[in-house]
């Protein structure tokens, strides 16, 4: 039996900086059963007003590029200028197994071990974008817990791949050197949403002379593009993770962009819109879950496979049969009479209309209805035709109640008095 789990006492644990309770929060919020859920919904909820005061960095890049040991490095340097880090490392899942190495931790040895810094390896678990699903309510957990600094890195992206941003106040792209012309950053997609480029690997010597080179393509390219911000225009900054070269001024850099949209309020406009982001992927996260965990719509799934795997069936004919709304069944209320009618399954209906009380019938075509004292309403399609009733049904219901028959058969059905007679009294 799973044991009972105490949301208010990790709710204090948590807002004192407790990592073990920091760690299973995040376990909470990232489970699959409908129960851990609910809790950790409601212990976002309790901590939001404690929110929203931290740097949120994403960092994204191909495989390769150097990203782990990028904020290995960088995250360090943070650290010891009295910053509390937190790392949100998604390593990409097997679309085999659907497993995860989680290996991005290994890369960190020596923010692994620094009492200032907490690492939280995910699996994407197929989530698109370069990002887990739990990826927003994690960041919210750790700025609970007193983290200053957010860093979220992704798994290795292509062009399309920018999720991140829409999670993050800056976002920041790691290219490599001789990774292609200018023309790759006309190309829309992840470019066009960077905040700052950093190209990775210029260690001294002729890899700096690469890296340089890159960055002068890059800045060239960005001068056509259009930036996000007239505050803000995009630069180009060249580094090295390895051996820790120009980190600081990639910092500062994050930093200036910091104070400038805030002065202009357009981080938190910022934020408000990627709320909205946010609430509609929940939406499309419970829609999905509610379609697939119908009974009805996994037996239409198992039809629908079987004949899409056989070929008697197209995906598309496939999707719609799954997708198909649920017939609802209509529940009939009590009626302030007796109805009778000749077509049975009919759905009928009463309702106040005009002072007086109107019966409906869809679908009525060849029905009869008698309500007793009422007028009576015959439905063809979508039209509506008041008519006067038959004369073979003016006759009032029989009710099986002895005080609607007696009223029903008036004051002639009353028992006669006995007759007098010259012989009585």
């Amino acid at each position: 039996m799973t044991p009972s789990i105490d949301i208010e006492s990790l709710r204090e644990r948590l807002l004192r900086g407790d990592r073990a309770a920091l760690a299973r929060a995040i376990t909470l919020a990232e489970s699959k059963r409908a129960d851990h859920r609910a809790l950790a919904a409601g212990l976002i909820d309790s901590v939001l007003p404690q929110t929203g005061k931290a740097i949120r960095v994403g960092i994204t890049g191909v495989p390769g590029v150097g990203k782990s040991t990028t904020i290995d490095a960088l995250g360090s340097n943070l650290t010891e200028a009295g910053h509390k880090v937190a790392v949100l490392a998604v390593d990409p899942s097997s679309s085999r197994t659907g497993g995860s190495i989680l290996g991005d931790k290994t890369r960190m040895a020596r923010l692994s071990h620094d009492p200032n810094a907490f690492i939280r390896p995910s699996p994407s678990s197929g989530t698109l974008g370069g990002v887990a699903a739990k990826t927003r309510e994690t960041m919210l957990l750790c700025e609970a817990a007193g983290f200053d600094v957010i860093l979220v890195e992704t798994v290795g992206v292509g062009q399309s791949e920018t999720a991140v941003a829409d999670l993050t106040d800056f976002f920041l792209v790691l290219m490599l050197p001789g990774a292609g012309d200018e023309l790759q950053g006309i190309k829309k997609g992840i470019l066009e949403l960077a905040d700052m480029i950093a190209v990775n690997k210029a260690d001294a010597g002729e890899a700096e002379q690469r890296a340089n080179a890159a960055a002068s393509e890059y800045r060239a390219a960005l001068h056509i593009l259009t930036p996000a911000s007239a505050t803000w225009t995009p630069p180009v900054v060249t580094i090295s993770g390895f051996h820790n070269l120009r980190l600081d001024a990639l910092w500062a850099k994050i930093v200036d962009h910091r104070e400038k949209l805030t002065a202009t309020g357009e981080i938190q406009a910022k934020r408000r819109a990627q709320d909205v982001k946010w609430m509609w992927a929940l939406v499309d996260e419970r829609l999905h879950q509610r379609l697939v965990g119908a009974p009805e719509v996994r037996r239409r799934t198992a039809e629908a496979e079987a004949g899409v795997a056989r070929g008697e069936t197209s995906p598309a004919a496939g999707a719609a049969a799954i997708a198909a709304p649920r017939r609802l069944r209509h529940r009939h209320r009590h009626w302030p009479g007796r109805i009778k009618s000749r077509w049975d399954g009919a759905q009928t209906r009463s309702r106040a209309f005009g002072g007086r009380r109107r019966i409906e019938r869809r679908p009525c075509l060849g029905a009869a209805l008698t309500f007793r004292r009422v007028p009576w309403l015959i439905r063809i399609g979508s039209s509506a035709v008041p008519r006067k009733r038959p004369a073979r049904f003016r006759a009032r219901p029989a009710i099986s109640s002895a005080r609607t028959a007696t009223r029903s058969r008036g004051a002639s059905a009353r028992p006669r008095a006995r007759p007098r007679t010259s012989t009585g009294r």
